[in-house]
This record gives C-alpha cells, sequence and structure tokens, in this order.
C-alpha cells in the first residue's frame, strides 16, 4: 500500500513524527487533523454502502493511495477482491489517520480510536474489540512547558504485532510494543511491552499466562475429524 509523504516535511512534523517536543496547533497540523475528521466523518456516516466503498473510505482516511481493483459485475465477487484488507467497523476516530499502518486481515471493531500522533502499526490477522484506544501522544507533566494549547507535546510509535487479539476497552499507551500472538484482556491499559505468545490483563496489564501456538488449533481439527468419520445410527 502506498502512503505518500509530503517533500520535505516541515521541522515541527518531524519533531512529531520522530517523538520530540513540537507543536501540535499549527496552521499545518491543524488542516491535517481537521482532513483526517472530514474523511473519517465520511466512512462513519456511509451507512449500507458495498465492501469497495468502505476500503475505499478507510484508504482516504489512511492516505493509501494504493487504486482499487477494476470492479466486477458481481457484488459478491467485487467483495472478495478485498478479503485480505482490513476491515475497519464504523465509528472510527484518529486524528491524522496517515500515521496508522495495518496490515491484511485485520479487523477493527466499532469505536476504536487512534491518536497517531507517532505511528501506530498493527501486525496482518490481529482483531480488535469494540473500544480500544491507541494514544500515542503525550503531554508534559510540568504544567508552564504544557501550557494548553500553546505548548509543546510529544509522543512515543506504538506496534502490535501479527496475530494478536486486544479485547474491547484495552487502553494502548505511548511506547508500547504487543508481541506477536499476544492476547490483551478486556478492559486492560497496557503501559509497558508484551511479550509474545502470552495473555496479560488488569490496569495495568499484568502477565497472565503464556499460550502454546498451534495446540488449541490441533485440538480443534482433531475434534472435526472425529465428528466426521463417527457412525450414524
Amino acid at each position: 500500500m502506498s502512503h505518500p509523504t509530503p517533500n520535505p516535511l516541515s521541522s515541527n512534523k518531524q519533531k512529531q513524527l520522530r517523538g520530540d517536543l513540537y507543536h501540535a496547533f499549527t496552521p499545518e497540523l491543524a488542516r491535517e487533523r481537521e482532513r483526517c475528521r472530514y474523511a473519517c466523518q465520511r466512512l462513519n456516516n456511509a451507512g449500507e454502502v458495498p465492501r469497495r466503498r468502505l476500503v475505499e473510505l478507510w484508504r482516504a482516511i489512511n492516505g493509501d493511495s494504493t487504486p482499487l481493483p477494476p470492479q466486477l459485475p458481481d457484488p459478491e465477487a467485487d467483495a472478495a477482491l478485498f478479503d485480505n484488507d482490513p476491515w475497519v467497523e464504523a465509528p472510527v476516530h484518529a486524528d491524522y489517520g496517515t500515521n496508522i499502518r495495518l496490515g491484511s486481515n485485520v479487523y477493527i471493531n466499532y469505536n476504536c480510536a487512534f491518536i497517531d500522533t507517532c505511528l501506530v502499526t498493527i501486525g496482518s490477522r490481529t482483531l480488535l474489540g469494540p473500544n480500544v484506544s491507541f494514544f500515542s501522544g503525550r503531554h508534559p507533566l510540568d504544567p508552564e512547558l504544557r501550557n494548553g494549547t500553546q505548548g509543546p507535546e510529544t509522543g512515543k510509535e506504538i506496534h502490535v504485532g501479527e496475530d494478536c487479539w486486544l479485547g474491547g476497552n484495552v487502553t494502548v499507551l505511548p511506547g508500547v510494543s504487543i508481541g506477536k500472538g499476544a492476547t490483551v484482556g478486556a478492559g486492560s491499559v497496557v503501559t509497558r511491552n508484551v511479550e509474545p505468545f502470552c495473555v496479560v490483563a488488569g490496569n495495568p496489564a499484568r502477565f497472565i499466562r503464556r499460550v502454546e501456538p498451534g495446540v488449541e488449533k490441533a485440538a480443534y481439527e482433531k475434534s472435526i475429524e472425529q465428528a466426521s468419520t463417527a457412525p450414524t445410527e
């Protein structure tokens, strides 16, 4: 997917993306947030539209200029062209939109929020419950430096690996990385990195147990096989 970057970036924008102190209420960044707000409104108010249109609306939020494939006459076949695209349920909210990267087969349930001051990446096949929030932006603790909308702010990137599951109402804070195959329990606040293939939960999120990849899948496949070979009366 193509995410064009304005060239050259302003000094203030470079500071933002690096996670340095920058000013968010400059005309440049205010325009970027306004563009994203209107793009989110278009997706959130789209109503009953084909899958193609939903993908197009998400790409407009995300700044992805990749051309859509030619439309097929059969609606189901046309929708199948986008099977690997992220599925983003409305409503969705983002500050900039262009600092979000979603892998293939990602599912974003309704009312998720991205404070994408810095890059937020979500790996392929990861599933998000409703009301999941990613807060990559943060403010100085010193109120005199913070200074409302006139002061600087900063941020840190957030990275979620492939094959993760974040339950409803999870909040992920700046600088967090969540490892491949991890599960985060509903309502958790993730304040530190999460190791791959483990379950965490709570506020702050704490280690619960490890997950052995493939064990549940093997048991499921065995049950299907047994059911298919069971004698019938």
